[in-house]
């Protein structure tokens, strides 16, 4: 037996390379189990394209654990409902050596299934639900919902009307300013990205306020001066942060801008992952309703890039907003999108019960753990 965890994080090579490779002698028919969550754009999507609902993404309940047959012909899977649909796509008997047999067509099922599904998981971490709703829409709607069809869109990760604008904020917020930097000077033959400055500000109740945006389209220089003129005027009570490029010119831009600003509290930070993955927590304190904006010219701007979101061309804004959110937070950086998001839905509870004790695992019965326990309580 072969079995693959998380399937959509293999190629289809190496998913058919090990299914070549999967024979026995020893009397026990070789078969394969794979588990993966929903990914639109994987080869997994198209494999199981039958078993899905082409409308809504998700999985047709009367299809659930219906037994079809595949052959590869010329690099293409060609399906059919009975093996015997398959034959002339096998080798003819008579081409076959004596005594050998023709192949027979490769059987596949796909049973879809929730958390619900799986009542010992809950019993056992009975946050994982809440841990799984604090996701953002996308990942929520992927690994809670089952949904084999959506994809990021424009609209999906903000909306306008999640964040209250607001004419006057708290006294006693912790401020940063973050920037996405940008070096290009627009002219007529070109349409750089920007420089954006994103100024957050959270506070005791972990709201958050934004309170300015600063953009711009300039050369290095003109972008040096542009920070240190923010930075005096934002005050010396708010820390800067700004993303670093990977590789020795990014190093070096860093330790310039570092020694330039050094009146002032200054941390590059190196951004790791896609933006998409990135640009969750912030959206999901928006969706929320955590996120207030202070009333300013610079916010339809910001709503418009938002809003469009994964689709435009430029999205500067959305850089810096989770670069300011992870510098409020630096756990979130550290942790992962996932574990923060495990660890937020875990403080109501721990609140209310203290610091609690690690459950006891309940292994699912018939299970190898379950036999073990058995064995080592008898």
């Amino acid at each position: 037996m072969i079995c693959f965890d998380e399937l959509t994080h293999f190629t289809a090579h190496q998913f058919f390379y090990m299914v070549s490779r999967n024979r026995s002698t020893c009397g026990v028919r070789p078969y394969i189990r794979a588990t993966c969550n929903p990914d639109a754009d994987s080869w997994v999507a198209e494999f199981l394209a039958w078993w899905i609902d082409p409308e809504t993404g998700f999985p047709i309940p009367e299809r659930a654990g219906v037994v079809r047959y595949y052959m590869r012909v010329s690099e293409k899977i060609v399906w059919a409902d009975r093996p015997e649909d398959l034959v002339q796509h096998l080798p003819r008997p008579e081409t076959l050596p004596p005594g050998v047999d023709p192949p027979r067509p490769i059987s596949v099922t796909f049973i879809p299934a929730k958390v619900f599904d799986n009542p010992a998981l809950l019993q056992a971490n009975p946050e994982y639900f809440a841990w799984l709703l604090s996701l953002p829409l996308l990942e929520r709607e992927r690994l809670l919902g089952g949904n084999w069809k959506i994809r990021p869109a424009a609209g999906l990760y903000f909306k306008r009307q999640w964040c209250a604008v607001v004419d006057e904020v708290p006294a006693d917020l912790d401020v940063v300013r973050y920037w996405d930097l940008a070096a290009t000077e627009k002219t007529e033959l070109n349409d750089p990205d920007w420089t954006v400055g994103i100024k957050l500000g959270r506070d005791k109740n972990r709201g958050y306020w934004v309170l300015d945006v600063v953009r711009a389209r300039a050369n290095p220089g003109d972008v040096e001066r542009l920070l240190l003129n923010t930075a005096s005027q934002d005050g010396k009570r708010v820390r800067i942060g700004f993303g670093k490029d990977p590789g020795q010119a990014g190093k070096s831009q860093a330790l310039h801008l570092v020694r330039a600003m050094s009146a002032f509290t200054v941390a590059p930070a190196t951004e790791s992952g896609d933006k998409l993955t990135r640009f969750g927590p912030f959206s999901a304190q928006c969706r929320a309703g955590n996120v207030k904006i202070l009333r300013g010219p610079w916010n339809e701007d910001l709503f418009r890039v938002l809003e469009g979101f994964p689709d435009l061309a430029h999205d500067d804004e959305v850089d810096a907003c989770s670069g300011a959110l992870e510098m409020l937070n630096p756990e979130m950086k550290g942790a992962g999108i996932y574990e923060f998001y495990r660890r937020k839905a875990e403080e109501p509870r721990a609140e209310q019960h203290g610091n609690p004790q690690p459950s006891q695992t309940a292994w699912a019965p018939g299970s190898t753990e379950w036999l073990a326990e058995q064995s080592k309580s008898s």
